[in-house]
Formats: structure tokens, sequence, C-alpha cells
């Protein structure tokens, strides 16, 4: 059984990264918080008496189904309501969010980038990448999130999202053939 300290070490571990999964997500920071904690909160409330070992998978299944949950009110509310400044305000938000900033600021081999213009080139190419990640579809981008930015393997994934391995293995396998061809077009070669 999970301790309050083990319990608070593994959040503070994981928030980071599930507030940017959830950002790819839902595109906007103040859903992707909100979600981020109502998962944290129902992984304290309801699992927090089980083994550490198995909290990860118990919080990354809370947090794609909080996601869904998101998707599903903003449905239903968009069914009801249409707010122009809402649609307006959303097409400025991505533009302003940094993917792997920290790559984006040294090298492949570890040393800083030497001139204002390799920043520039590779904030334009993490750019890209991150435009083309919020293309993908939603499966898609869940399953590729989970296995290269999470580093989860393919069971963990098909656990979290629930589906099958094969499932997971073709959602990745199409992500990366969508992401490739696409960088490929704008002359991006990883």
């Amino acid at each position: 059984m999970a301790t309050e300290q083990e319990l608070s070490d593994f959040l503070k571990s994981v928030e980071k990264r599930a507030f940017k999964r959830s950002l790819f997500h839902v595109r906007d920071e103040e859903a992707a918080l909100d979600i981020v904690q109502d998962s944290m909160l129902k992984l304290a409330q309801h699992y927090g008496d089980k083994p550490v070992a198995e909290l990860p998978m118990l919080f990354q299944r809370i947090l794609s189904n909080s996601t869904l949950d998101w998707f599903r009110r903003q449905k239903t509310q968009n069914a009801v309501f249409t707010r122009m400044s809402d649609l307006e305000a959303s097409a400025g938000e991505d533009a302003e969010f940094d993917w792997l900033e920290t790559y984006a600021q040294s090298n492949p081999d570890g040393e800083t980038a030497s001139s204002a213009q390799d920043l520039t080139e590779r904030a334009q190419i993490l750019q890209s990448i991150e435009k083309e990640i919020q293309e993908l579809p939603p499966r898609q981008r869940e399953a590729f999130l989970m296995r290269y930015w999470e580093e989860m393997d393919v069971a963990e994934t098909a656990a979290a999202m629930g589906c099958s391995e094969g499932s997971v293995k073709t959602h990745c396998f199409r992500a990366i053939q969508t992401l490739s061809k696409a960088l490929k077009a704008k002359g991006i070669e990883l």
C-alpha cells in the first residue's frame, strides 16, 4: 500500500508530463490543468491505498478517462452554445506552447546552440512537429504520446487506453507514418 509520501512523490513526478499530454489533447491550458488536477484527486481519493507499482497505470487510465469526459462535456456544451469569441481565442493559443523546451535549447550532442539562427531553426522544427502531432486523430495521438512521450510499453498503453495491444501498435504505426510523411513534405528529416 502506498504511503502518503509515496503518493505525493508519484504525483509530483507525473504532473508536468500529464499537463503537457493533456494540453496536446485539449489545446486549452486551463482545461488541461483542470483535467490533471481532477485526475490526481481521483487517484488520491479512490486508489491511494493501492501499491505504488500500480499507481502509474491507474493514473494514466484516469487521465485518459478525464480527458474523454472533458471532450464529451465540450461536445454537449457546443451543441447548445456556440461562442465565436472562444473560437477566435483558441486559434492563437496553440502557437505559444513550446514542445520539448529543453531540446530546443541544445544540440543533439549536448552542446549549446551556437547562434540565434540555430535556435530559431530548432524552434521552427519543434513547432512543426507539435502542429503535426496536434493534427493526428485523437486515438493515434493518445497512443503516440503514451508510447513515445510517456515512454510506456505496449501493454501499459493498451491497458491505459482500454484497447488491445494490436490496436496500440496500429495507432502508433499510423501516427508515425502520418508524422513522417507530413514532416518530409515540409523538408524536415529526423
